[in-house]
């Protein structure tokens, strides 16, 4: 279960977003004229990082923003550190490019490759709370109940508009431009719909390595 808190972020997650994609080099078009489609999150075990999913889009384009919120600095990840937020309830976060952070690669690859769904999302006002509905649902190909390989996340790359993630035995391809034709490579892949995209979308990738 995902806690969310109705809370005051300053700067909001899309100003963040608009300040931040215009210096992607995978990205294009008018930040200040983003959609948000849907978004999604994983389950970090621990619960210490918010894991969340953005699908945007801009004109004909749409993209795929993962990101992190954690409340301390992840060391080493200097270069992938989008902003700092101010949250009413959870106090400062340091806002993350998820492919260069660990607790996403994990719960991507569970995803992946286990078929481990996204988790469900509960809003908290006062005292009160309530589940979120659901506006992306994410679905893989290659669900297993074998478990998942030991592996390590090394640094994220970024070719055109797709980010390689080196792991060890394997490697992870997170596309940041999606294809919603609906077209599907070959091999191990993890697909997200929408309202109003009922045809399934790749938004990443396994092979191994």
């Amino acid at each position: 279960m995902a806690i969310l808190y109705d809370a005051e972020l300053t700067p909001s997650k899309a100003e963040l977003l608009s300040k931040w994609l215009p210096s992607r080099p995978w990205f294009a078009g008018d930040a200040g004229a983003l959609e948000l489609l849907g978004a999604f999150r994983f389950d970090d075990p621990a619960g210490e990082v918010g894991v969340e999913t953005h699908l945007l889009r801009v004109g004909e384009r749409t993209y795929h923003v993962p990101l992190t919120y954690r409340g301390a600095p992840l060391s080493g990840a200097e270069e992938f550190l989008i902003t700092t937020m101010e949250h009413s309830v959870l106090g400062t976060r340091w806002i993350y490019d998820a492919t260069a952070d660990p607790v996403y690669v994990a719960e991507l690859a569970a995803a992946l490759l286990t078929g481990k769904p996204q988790v469900q999302q509960m809003l908290v006002t006062g005292d009160s709370s309530e589940l979120l509905p659901e506006s992306a649902w994410i679905s893989s190909n290659a669900a297993s109940d074998v478990g998942l390989p030991e592996f390590a996340a090394g640094v994220p790359a970024t070719t055109d508009t797709v980010t390689n993630i080196p792991a060890g035995p394997l490697n992870f391809s997170v596309l940041r431009e999606l294809d919603t034709s609906g077209a599907l490579p070959h091999g191990a892949v993890l697909t997200v719909t929408w309202d109003g995209q009922t045809t399934p979308v790749v938004i990443a990738a396994a092979v191994t390595a």
